[in-house]
């Protein structure tokens, strides 16, 4: 029998505590990458390369790739891909619904191919980025309410009697998370408010998303097994960016890619079908007109595409 070694597990389940969203997925990548001796670069300036150079970039804060260059004529790229999103429910811009006065709920979207059950009757938060209005501008900040903060309740079996039988969520009525019991009216803007000693009025966009608090785990006889929320494709993430980061070093060019929205189709700016891989590695090659071409490169090159629920 074959057993994961405990301290990689632990620190993959690690990376999935601190990476309640794709946002805060790749802050931790940044991190590690940062811890290594990575530099961080920018789109919109020229790259200025040079032989053993390692280097990051990211895009909307949720998608990052990283290369390292080798120190000869490079003759190819090696390209691990996964994705930092997860199914998840995405709240909506005016997210409070307020119920008889009574209490408080939210009004939230289905966010890729999520098993509804799993969400019930587990603690759950809101995490994700914000925008706020600052005397220098607009700017982005990652939020974590971290705490237990909201639950979808399942009903009494004696109130629907097919909840064993088959039975269909609704997403708009039967998964919608309570968040308070209160007469007055609740509002996520306001704990995030409270959270970060502003003004409310200060936060003008949000990009929130529900996670599961549960902490992940080994389990089984011989702690064979290991449970966690966001496994996919949290694991992968994790696992290609270690496998990066210890990696011999080659004459290909070593690429880290992680993608957001994969669970909605990747068509967005920051998706795997979006042009931030080739533009990337079309940018790299122009550093070395003199010695290497993107054609010839990409000719000698391999990707390989990781995701856990394939």
């Amino acid at each position: 029998m074959t057993i994961c070694p405990s301290d990689t597990v632990r620190q993959l389940l690690s990376f999935i505590r601190h990476s309640p969203t794709a946002f805060h997925a790749v802050e931790s990548v940044a991190q590690m990458l940062d811890e290594a001796g990575f530099i961080r670069l920018t789109e919109g300036k020229k790259y200025a390369l040079h032989p053993k150079d390692a280097c990051y970039i990211t895009r909307n804060g949720s998608s990052l790739i990283a290369f390292r260059i080798p120190e000869d004529t490079p003759t190819g790229f090696m390209i691990a891909a996964s994705h930092s999103d997860s199914p998840s429910f995405k709240l909506k811009e005016t997210g409070e619904i307020q119920v008889l006065g009574k209490y408080t709920k939210l009004n939230t979207e289905r966010y890729g191919g999520m098993i509804l059950s799993s969400w019930l009757d587990r603690p759950l938060s809101l995490a994700g980025r914000i925008i706020l209005d600052t005397p220098e501008g607009l700017r982005p900040v990652l939020v974590n309410i971290d705490r237990d903060l909201l639950v979808i309740p399942n009903v009494a079996i004696h109130l629907n009697r097919s909840v064993n039988d088959g039975f269909s969520w609704n997403p708009a009525v039967d998964t919608l998370p309570l968040l308070a019991q209160a007469a007055e009216p609740v509002s996520v803007r306001s704990l995030l408010a409270e959270q970060l000693d502003i003004a409310p009025e200060t936060i003008v966009g949000q990009d929130l998303f529900l996670y599961a608090r549960d902490p992940g785990g080994r389990v089984g006889a011989h702690g064979e097994f290991f449970v966690s929320p966001r496994i996919d494709d949290l694991e992968c993430a994790f696992t290609t960016l270690q496998g990066f980061l210890t990696a011999t070093p080659s004459k290909a060019i070593a690429v880290y890619a992680l993608f957001d929205n994969e669970e909605t189709g990747s068509e967005s700016k920051q998706g795997a079908a979006s042009d931030f891989l080739s533009a990337t590695l079309r940018r790299i090659a122009a550093e070395f007109p003199s010695v290497v071409d993107l054609d010839t490169l990409l000719s000698h090159s391999f990707m390989l595409s990781a995701d856990n629920a394939h």
